[in-house]
């Protein structure tokens, strides 16, 4: 009977979770079209109609690799329990998977590793593990991105974000205090988790950080445990998909005569703005588009083409996930299908 409770409340908390992040995405476009008038709505559609769709097709491809990789990389964490599930399988789970976050909140996790038991027969629980290590080392590997672009910003991303802080807060401290406050509270939080943790492990917040933290760090261990080749390539692949999220936006670039001329840092910028996005709602519906046009505006691109190439990588990257993941729902469907038969 408490299972039975325990798993309506869970559905429930999903489909609030759902509406939740939806509505969010959703108050985003009406709030971005509220303020455009008729003359902006018009120049955005105008950088649609003249942009460059080839280049659209290429990031297309690009996204589509990116999952490709995904699927290679995840392959490697079955080596150490002795399973060895086929490439297009992974790979179909793993674009399965994006497809399920599109529509529920974490349904994606449960998909891939219900595809992969489908048709490499892998109980769930333990590819379920291998996605906890994974998304655990993704979240590690986003922190270390963060401060990199946190370090990268020192030049034009740094002076619009100061002087955009600057025209709301009167007073604000120069780059170089805000830069030397950060690591005194960085130092002063780690001192005081060092002193203070056993009594703050009584605090839900605190006891789900610090879960987090040590799932990275056993998450970072097993990845070292792989062994000197695996670990590599697991180490190179990361970074190849990382390498292709920003190289799309990149691509995306080419198709507006505005922002061909932005390079590698730009898109840097776009991508950590988008991935800030794609946490706000659901699969960053709304939010994403936004966010990647308030960065190009770091580099005084016009709002309407901002925007264009803001719908048009976000647009994209879903393209690509619905295109293939149904393909592949279906496929794994009929092989669920058949190995009843």
């Amino acid at each position: 009977m408490s299972e039975t409770m325990t798993t309506k409340k869970s559905r429930w908390g999903d489909v609030l979770r759902l509406v939740i992040f939806l509505g969010i995405g959703f108050f985003f476009i009406y709030w971005f079209l509220l303020k455009l008038d008729a003359d902006q709505k018009a120049a955005i559609w105008q950088s649609f109609r003249e942009a460059d769709y080839w280049w659209v097709g290429v990031a297309m491809l690009c996204s589509l690799l990116s999952h490709f990789v995904r699927a290679l990389r995840w392959q490697l964490l079955f080596h150490p329990i002795g399973l060895r599930p086929s490439l297009t399988h992974t790979f179909g789970s793993v674009v399965v998977a994006y497809l399920g976050n599109l529509a529920f909140p974490r349904a994606g996790e449960v998909m891939r590793c219900a595809t992969l038991r489908t048709s490499e027969g892998i109980p769930v629980e333990k590819s379920l593990g291998t996605v906890v290590t994974e998304r655990l080392i993704d979240v590690l590997a986003f922190g270390i991105i963060i401060i990199i672009g946190m370090l990268a910003m020192f030049g034009q991303a740094k002076d619009w974000l100061y002087n955009t802080l600057s025209e709301k807060y009167e007073n604000l401290p120069n780059m170089a205090m805000i830069v030397g406050l950060l690591v005194v509270l960085a130092v002063a939080a780690f001192l005081f988790y060092k002193l203070f943790w056993k009594r703050l492990l009584h605090i839900k917040l605190f006891k789900k950080v610090d879960d987090l933290v040590r799932g990275m760090i056993d998450g970072v261990k097993s990845i070292l445990h792989l062994g000197g080749r695996r670990t590599a390539l697991f180490i190179l692949y990361s970074i190849v998909i990382y390498m292709l999220y920003i190289l799309g936006g990149l691509i995306i670039f080419q198709a507006f005569g505005e922002t061909r001329w932005l390079g590698f840092t730009a898109a840097f910028v776009v991508y950590l703005f988008g991935s800030v996005g794609m946490t706000f709602s659901q699969g960053g519906i709304g939010v994403y588009p936004v966010l990647v046009q308030l960065a190009l505006d770091i580099y005084a691109i016009p709002m309407e083409v901002g925007a264009a190439c803001g719908w048009m990588l976000w647009s994209s990257q879903q393209a690509v996930v619905i295109a293939v993941g149904t393909a592949f729902l279906i496929y794994f469907s009929l092989k669920k299908r058949n190995s009843k038969k």
